[in-house]
Order: structure tokens, then C-alpha cells, then sequence
């Protein structure tokens, strides 16, 4: 499963939503978007956002942490 999160270093949801996948074992390509101009652009694009974190589960974006949601794009029980 093809997973992007676009995030900060200083952003403690991007934290919690990285810890989160990794807890479960997801596999997942990190853009700071802080430091990555590309990236910046790539997922407001992507989002329509400026805040991060942005999370793109095969296409499907989440917005923010949302845990459930996440839980349901992975199939994580």
C-alpha cells in the first residue's frame, strides 16, 4: 500500500501520525514540506491545505490525524 505523508518536524500531529503508522507496521515515503518547496506544492495541490500533517493512502488524502479514518484506509483492526 502506497502511503505519502507531508509533514514538519515541529508539528506534534505529524509525530502522532507518524508514530501511529509505524506502530502498525506501514510502510510510508515522508515529505518536509517545510524544507521541500516541491513537496509544498505537490500537497497543496494535493489537499487544498497548508497545514500539515496531509496523509495520501493510495490516493485517498486525510487531512490532519484522524485516526479512525486511517484505521479504515488500512485496514487496521
Amino acid at each position: 500500500m502506497k502511503v505519502k505523508v507531508y509533514s514538519t518536524e515541529t508539528c506534534p500531529w505529524c509525530v502522532k501520525a507518524k508514530e501511529f503508522l509505524k506502530e502498525h507496521k506501514i510502510t510510508f515515503q515522508e515529505f518536509n514540506v517545510a524544507e521541500d518547496e516541491k513537496a509544498k506544492e505537490e500537497m497543496i495541490e494535493l489537499s487544498g491545505q497548508m497545514g500539515v500533517p496531509v496523509i495520501d493512502v493510495e490516493g485517498e488524502v486525510v487531512i490532519g490525524f484522524n485516526k479512525e479514518r486511517l484505521k479504515e484506509l488500512l485496514k487496521i483492526k
